[in-house]
């Protein structure tokens, strides 16, 4: 995890409030631990690697801290040339989902779990190595869940571990981000909003 406060958050923060606006998005502002829990998806398209990022930003004692984790926001190859769903595999769409999270269980263990709302998602059904961000989306109950894999911390490829969750690399980031999550539900309700994003949208703001 990388955690920065101070002037260099409010930048950070700044950045994203300008994209969020631009897109009529809600940037939570009241309140300690009052969570914005942002995925940034890579222009890259490569879907075998770790090279998104989940950026959470918050206050503690009134100034801001931004929390920026290593994740995957695409599935992985192995579960893209053998889709689990007849339709495809899902591919979640850059979208606001509000409240659509909760803490809950994945598998066997705490993480955020779509039971709070509906999401959007590509079906990519061609059975290649490629996330394909084209086509129809549906939208319904499909457990987009953000969590961690069951692997090493260092692992590189994605392989099979996310078949359209939002998945941390590090098993220790992803302990850090649910504790930071326990911490707003205490104070709030256990109802958490998160956003995707792409790359291109922060840039987009400062040309």
């Amino acid at each position: 995890m990388a955690r920065v406060s101070g002037l260099q958050a409010e930048l950070i923060v700044n950045q994203f409030k300008d994209a969020f606006s631009s897109k009529g998005y809600v940037f939570f502002e009241r309140g300690d631990y009052n969570l914005n829990i942002v995925g940034v998806r890579n222009s890259s398209g490569a879907a075998d690697v770790f090279d998104d990022t989940m950026n959470v930003m918050y206050k503690i004692d009134g100034s801001w801290v931004v929390d920026t984790y290593i994740i995957t926001t695409e599935p992985g190859p192995r579960i893209l040339r053998r889709p689990i769903n007849e339709k495809g595999t899902a591919i979640l769409v850059p979208n606001q989902y509000v409240g659509a999270y909760i803490i809950g269980t994945h598998k066997t263990y705490t993480a955020l779990i779509q039971r709070g709302g509906t999401v959007k998602v590509w079906r990519d059904n061609n059975r290649d190595s490629v996330a394909d961000y084209t086509g129809d989306h549906d939208s319904g109950w499909y457990g987009i869940n953000i969590h961690k894999h069951a692997g090493p911390d260092d692992r590189e490829h994605t392989g099979g571990v996310s078949a359209g969750c939002q998945v941390f690399q590090s098993s220790k980031d992803f302990e850090e981000f649910m504790s930071t999550c326990h911490d707003s539900s205490e104070m709030y309700s256990n109802r958490f909003t998160y956003t995707l994003i792409d790359e291109g949208d922060l840039s987009i703001c400062h040309t």
